[in-house]
């Protein structure tokens, strides 16, 4: 799953609203436009959106289509924040001298 298309995807306000809601239960779009306080219309172009990047998938239940997140999506995130994490906390914030590349490419 390419990470940054996920991010993207859930940079809009309003799509990690609803995105943040599904992580709590299903919802359908009627139920998620109340929550959100938007139009059902606003909510499908979201949800499309969110469809789109594999984050999101509806099931049907009667005259309903219920949308849940995809857990393979969710797993991604985290394990890339972990990560992301990981590298953070291992970083020497007290180094003294610049140890990048292109220093070293002047220096030549």
């Amino acid at each position: 799953m390419d990470i940054a298309e996920l991010l993207k995807a859930l940079g809009d306000p309003t799509r990690f609203g609803i995105y943040s809601l599904l992580l709590t239960r299903k919802h359908c779009v009627r139920s998620l436009a109340k929550k959100m306080g938007i139009t059902e219309s606003a909510v499908s172009q979201h949800l499309k959106i969110l469809k789109t990047a594999g984050l999101v998938y509806g099931e049907r239940f009667g005259h309903h289509m219920h949308y849940m997140p995809v857990q393979a999506a969710v797993d991604a995130i985290a394990e890339a924040f972990e990560s992301m994490r990981g590298q953070a906390l291992s970083l020497d914030r007290n180094a003294k001298t610049c140890h990048c590349e292109f220093k070293k490419q002047e220096a030549l």
